[in-house]
């Protein structure tokens, strides 16, 4: 498991404190997600879901951590596998019809709402941002540059 610097845990410590809006040192379980993702992680809903020990939505509403109990999960969830680049191509390869490296925008947008963790319209319209050509096409693999860069 991944041991972080004093310094490393001082920032991650900064950045939970923005997230305290009541004052007492503690988040809601339903702004951990947010948390590791402003601290640089990935996690899907349902692994953060699960390192908080399955909690019921109103848990996730009411239920609050410090930062002495966040610190293991974001360690736990530091040690996940990460998807590399070249999965993201492969995974949209599968997409491209024609072979000449794009996908249809549409059927991406289509895919994105539908498999895995689902998005909502305005995640994947800030997602495709900028990235469709005037022929509805998206060049995955710039797309999946974009993506990991962001």
């Amino acid at each position: 498991m991944t041991e972080f610097s004093a310094d490393q845990i001082e920032d991650f410590k900064e950045a939970f404190g923005l997230f305290d809006r009541v004052g007492d040192s503690q988040v809601a379980f339903n702004q951990v997600a947010d948390i590791m993702r402003a601290l640089g992680q990935n996690p899907t809903n349902k692994d953060v879901t699960k390192i908080l020990g399955n909690p019921t939505a109103d848990d996730m509403a009411n239920k609050r951590l410090n930062f002495e109990a966040f610190l293991p999960m974001l360690k736990e969830v530091d040690a996940l596998p990460k998807g590399t680049y070249d999965d993201y191509v492969e995974g949209l390869r599968v997409f491209d019809k024609e072979g000449n490296g794009t996908v249809m925008g549409a059927e991406l947008r289509i895919v994105l709402s539908t498999l895995g963790e689902k998005m909502s319209e305005p995640e994947i319209d800030a997602l495709m941002a900028g990235q469709e050509d005037e022929n509805g096409s998206v060049h995955y693999e710039a797309f999946v540059k974009h993506i990991m860069s962001v």
